[in-house]
């Protein structure tokens, strides 16, 4: 049986290149699996992703470690077993990941010491960090966390890192997403250095009697590789806030993260603060002064657009819809109106008698509310039915058919079966109003009308 695999990260978080021997070396899916006596490389673990690096000339591109502690590296090339090899990891990445862990353990000991409440959640990837908590927070609270979170940064606390036996363990009120065995890793962020007078933290505050107050800022159980100092974490800023399962999920970004973060979010603002001829202060200002204005033209727009199809409408003499004669005289230019012919929902194709003339009518896109009650008052005193199509033959028509009023046997429903039965169109309503869309263009939507 394989021995667990010696963690020398667990000795020395800083250390980047080591040598061990190969225990074994086996192909597997799109690679190989490689067990050494020791390693360097941190495997998946702890909610963190696995360190990346180099084994002699191979490519680690995956780390694990299984329910015995071997860790397994997976390289895109094999290794000789019982061979020496140099493993290096990449620096950057570990630092990084380090820099938002220990950040991730400064923020979750102030806010579960301050409200109370557990961290049932952690996710570290190459590009976000989450922590989910078990109650709801409001914006406030998280901004004085945040506060605090920097402040312990700024103090430059040490991390401590310990492996208490049992009996220790006992009188250690360390946090823990879940029920631990086996030796556990104890990480502690002390409020002050051993020996350092003076005021000590609180929260965000800052008291003189150390008797207000615990003797740390968290105390978790982790496996994972951590900094010496908080003020290597650098800066911790929160990205985002959501309600999550009951609780929120909180979004941070630390060191290197934070820094570009913030950077990418001035380089944005300084880049609206120029479009708009103001300060970056005075961006937020000017653009719910732009959003009023925008809200404003929208809706005159949108009411110009229904006293034109009202207008529109209007000149359309009723006796276009009456006539006996039928025509197809559609500009595809301009989108004026034509007369088909469609059989009505009340007469059969075996009765006698004119068959109903119906209103189509092309327009671009508008806004569907102002449409319909421009419609409704067509049909207030119009027959037959108006079938309106807002769109074009890109982006596809909005349909809109209404029944005139005049008309007792008008019904919107029988030009929306002729669509149905020939394009295949979606849409629905009652005898006075459907609504749809169809897909089709406009060339294909008069024929489809124009009846058999």
């Amino acid at each position: 049986m394989t021995q667990p695999t010696e963690k020398l990260y667990d000795a020395d978080a800083y250390r980047t290149a080591f040598t061990a021997h190969v225990i074994a070396c086996t192909q597997g899916d799109g690679g190989y699996d490689v067990v050494l006596d020791r390693t360097v490389f941190f495997p998946e673990a702890g909610g963190q992703t696995p360190d990346r690096g180099t084994l002699g000339e191979a490519v680690v591109r995956d780390v694990q470690i299984d329910d015995t502690g071997v860790i397994h590296h997976h390289t895109f090339a094999p290794l000789q077993e019982g061979a020496e090899v140099s493993g290096e990891i990449d620096w950057k990445h570990r630092f990084d990941n380090m820099q938002q862990h220990t950040g991730e353990h400064i923020f979750s000991g102030l806010i579960c010491n301050r409200y109370h409440c557990n961290n049932v959640g952690f996710h570290l990837s190459d590009q976000t960090v989450t922590m989910d908590y078990d109650r709801a927070f409001t914006k406030e609270e998280i901004d004085g966390i945040e506060q605090a979170a920097n402040e312990a940064i700024w103090r430059d606390l040490p991390i401590e890192i310990a492996f208490p036996d049992d009996e220790e363990l006992k009188n250690i009120p360390y946090r823990s997403k879940k029920e631990l065995s086996g030796q556990i890793r104890i990480v502690s962020i002390p409020f002050l250095p051993p020996g350092a007078e003076g005021k000590r933290l609180k929260g965000s505050e800052q008291v003189d009697d150390p008797s207000e107050r615990p003797a740390y800022l968290d105390i978790c159980a982790c496996c994972a590789p951590h900094v010496h100092h908080t003020g290597e974490v650098g800066i911790l800023k929160v990205l985002a806030l959501q309600n999550y399962k009951g609780g929120v999920r909180v979004t941070i970004a630390c060191g290197e993260r934070a820094f570009r973060a913030l950077t990418d979010s001035y380089l944005l603002l300084s880049g609206l603060a120029r479009k708009l001829s103001t300060s970056p202060e005075e961006v937020p200002a000017q653009l719910e002064k732009l959003r009023e204005e925008c809200a404003g033209a929208k809706r005159r727009s949108a009411e110009l657009a229904e006293a034109m199809l009202t207008e529109k409408l209007n000149r359309i003499s009723s006796d276009i819809i009456t006539n006996d004669t039928i025509t197809t005289d559609i500009n595809l230019d301009t989108g004026v109106t034509s007369n088909i012919s469609i059989t009505n929902r009340s007469n059969t194709s075996e009765a006698s008698g004119p068959n109903k003339k119906h209103l189509l009518l092309f327009e671009n896109a508008m806004d569907a509310n102002s449409a319909r009650r421009a419609l409704n008052r067509w049909a207030e005193d119009h027959r037959g039915c108006c079938i309106l199509l807002l769109g074009d033959d890109e982006t596809g028509y909005q349909l809109l058919i209404a029944a005139g009023k005049a008309d007792p046997d008008a019904d919107a429903r029988v030009p929306a079966d002729r669509l149905k039965e020939r394009l295949g169109i979606k849409c629905g309503g009652s005898r006075e109003m459907v609504q749809g869309r169809v897909s089709s263009s406009r060339q294909e939507i008069e024929e489809a009308l124009k009846g058999s």
